[in-house]
């Protein structure tokens, strides 16, 4: 089985996250940069099933030369190869272009299955892997808690707020995972040193045959039109227990719609 999985570089959710001022995408020049969280247990979830069935794991990653040092951390836990799609003309491009622009590299690529994080922990929007599945016209298995393979046949547990639906489709298919689906494992020292050898694959947009006014800022369907840094914390609330101090908390934590 051949599988693809999506990666991105992101700025740690850790630390404090920041939008550039001249225009207004996200700074990733300060602050450190990391595989986006729920890449990590998409990985872990290709080498799973490559360790039970055979084939190979390729990480693909769309993003600057700076994100390079995201693919070899990736490549450290195991992947076999990666290919790193960079071009200038792809900055500040939303969810849709960047769709185009996977969905051009996958046309390189022979997979079976291709495996995503539910969404990234910049953009957050969760609609990526659904517009992979328009584009290439495959099936999409999302927002997975458990994945099943027995062939060419695939099964999932998708999370719900009320529990788990069960879904079921045929490879080629897309998939994607919630961090409840598995425990990423941590690179080994053996592995990280083997990461710096592993090919890695890189074409412009020339080379997928993606034109530039088809990406980027200029071309965005979406666009933020103003931000402001996050609010200074404001004082606590306190309930006085005065023999009814149960009942005002649970009317407080009603009216902040937590219970």
């Amino acid at each position: 089985m051949n599988i693809v999985v999506l990666v991105k570089q992101v700025p740690d959710s850790g630390l404090e996250r920041n939008l550039r001022q001249d225009d207004k995408t996200v700074d990733r020049d300060a602050g450190n940069l990391v595989i986006g969280e729920l890449d990590e247990y998409a990985i872990e979830e290709a080498l799973k099933l490559k360790e039970a069935h055979g084939g190979e794991v390729t990480v693909l990653t769309v993003g600057p030369e700076k994100a390079t040092e995201t693919i070899r951390k990736a490549l450290s836990m195991g992947p076999d190869k990666a290919v790193h799609v960079s071009d200038p003309a792809i900055h500040g491009s939303d969810t849709v272009a960047t769709s185009a622009i996977i969905a051009a590299a996958l046309g390189k690529l022979e997979y079976d299955l291709v495996i995503a994080g539910a969404e990234s922990t910049d953009g957050q929007t969760g609609a990526l892997p659904a517009m992979l599945s328009e584009r290439l016209g495959i099936a999409q298995l999302t927002g997975a808690r458990k994945l099943t393979v027995d062939g060419d046949k695939l099964t999932i547990e998708r999370q719900t707020d009320d529990g788990y639906e069960v879904i079921e489709a045929t490879t080629p298919a897309i998939v994607s995972v919630w961090d409840t689906i598995n425990e990423p494992r941590y690179p080994s020292f053996k592995g990280i040193m083997q990461a710096k050898k592993k090919p890695v694959e890189t074409y412009s947009l020339s080379d997928l045959g993606v034109s530039a006014d088809q990406v980027g800022l200029d071309s965005a369907w979406s666009e933020v039109l103003e931000f402001s840094g996050r609010p200074p914390k404001g004082a606590g609330v306190k309930v006085p227990d005065e023999g009814d101090g149960g009942s005002k908390l649970v009317e407080f934590l009603a009216t902040q719609k937590i219970v």
